[in-house]
């Protein structure tokens, strides 16, 4: 082979491998074929025991990528029984400086990565101390260099305003700052495709997006949330993965035992320009964490095969 030969074989193989799915894709999940969107997993299921055994189960289970979704109770070192209201804070407003250090630390020391931390407040009251407890809980999420702040929406009709004030206002602060704020089905202001275009035309304004939630709008509306995508498509920028027996029933079941059709969710969402995240939050909670584990490595299997046949 001459060197110019040599030289034209040697980029194309590094051409090649750049564009690899799997060096994509190395720091958020396991990659895939057909759709190579980034997998990671929610520490819900493992909430019945401290954190560390979600951190540890997480990366056990395969997954690179985590989420600050449901908050943990505390345990006492060495102790078996959870502290009474006492919890994990997260990014929570209550969070101090050395607490979201040392969790920083807890995630990185297992390899994992972490993009996002749920938005915990109440949407009573002033508007102005809502605001400030949100954008709190923002700059928490800048300090721990997060992507994402979820909102769960509002369920109850007196709350719509304040929480269409406040997330405006922390739409701006957020983008100032780097982060995306997004806001899952939930019910009430975010029950259905119909709810939640009249929030973000309330909103109004382009940092604030959604993550579908499949699972939740069979569980909260009963619809079909293949149908339901069509209106909102364009405005999902990440999916909560869970799966639904049907409305108003469990939600932390394995992948394919509810009625969610997720080929069909994933094709709409890749035909809308969808590129991820995918974050597993509905797995089987088991007697031990071990077995809570081994269920959501099932469920990340599944994704993966769903995933490269889409």
């Amino acid at each position: 082979m001459n060197r110019r030969n040599f030289l034209q074989t040697a980029a194309a193989a590094v051409t090649a491998a750049l564009a690899s799915p799997l060096l994509r894709n190395a720091s958020a999940g396991p990659a895939t074929g057909g759709a190579p969107w980034p997998i990671g997993c929610f520490n819900r299921a493992w909430t019945k025991w401290p954190y560390a055994a979600a951190l540890d189960g997480i990366k056990t289970a395969g997954y690179q990528l985590t989420g600050l979704l449901s908050r943990h109770p505390l345990f006492e070192n060495g102790s078996a029984a959870a502290m009474p209201n006492q919890f994990e804070a997260f990014a929570g407003a209550e969070a101090t400086p050395e607490y979201l250090d040392a969790l920083r630390k807890r995630i990185s020391d297992r390899g994992l990565a972490v993009n996002m931390c749920a938005l915990r407040n109440r949407f009573t009251g002033q508007v102005a101390d809502v605001i400030k407890e949100v954008r709190a809980q923002i700059d928490h999420a800048k300090a721990l260099s997060l992507e994402y702040v979820l909102t769960f929406g509002v369920a109850t009709p007196v709350e719509f305003e304040n929480f269409f004030q406040s997330m405006a206002d922390g739409a701006a602060y957020a983008q100032e700052r780097g982060v995306k704020l997004v806001m899952k089905p939930h019910g009430g202001s975010s029950g259905s495709s119909d709810e939640i275009l009249q929030t973000l035309q309330k909103v109004n304004h382009p940092n604030f997006k959604i993550w579908y939630d499949a699972g939740n709008i069979i569980y909260y509306t009963g619809k079909d949330p293949v149908a339901d995508l069509d209106p909102i498509a364009q405005h999902v920028t990440g999916f909560c993965a869970k799966d639904c027996i049907d409305k108003g029933k469990e939600v932390m079941i394995q992948f394919g035992d509810g009625k969610v059709d997720f080929a069909g969710v994933f094709k709409k969402l890749k035909a809308a320009g969808f590129n991820g995240p995918i974050m597993v939050e509905g797995i089987a909670v088991g007697a031990t964490a071990d077995e809570t584990t081994e269920n959501a490595r099932k469920n990340r299997e599944f994704l993966e095969r769903t995933l490269a046949a889409i």
